[in-house]
């Protein structure tokens, strides 16, 4: 599939072709339609690449959930730590 983008709008976000191709993998991981690496290789970037663009946009890699927590609590227990 092509996605085309009008070369105005780009300039007017100030975006190269590129630049808007890393934003959108950004934004599909942000809103968890990807995962890291499919994002990254959307983008055509490494894994640390992908990390480092996401770091910049303050956008975490990782989301733990209370289930997680809960988890992790369960385990410390359980070691009894």
């Amino acid at each position: 599939m092509v996605l085309n983008l009008r070369e105005d709008i780009l300039k007017q976000a100030g975006l190269t072709e590129h630049d808007a191709v890393i934003e959108f993998a950004c934004r599909l991981f942000d809103a968890g339609k990807l995962d890291l690496w499919p994002a990254a290789q959307l983008a055509g970037l490494s894994r640390v690449e992908m990390e480092e663009q996401l770091f910049l946009r303050k956008i975490p890699i990782y989301r733990p959930t209370v289930q997680d927590l809960l988890d992790d609590l369960a385990t410390l227990d359980r070691l009894g730590v």
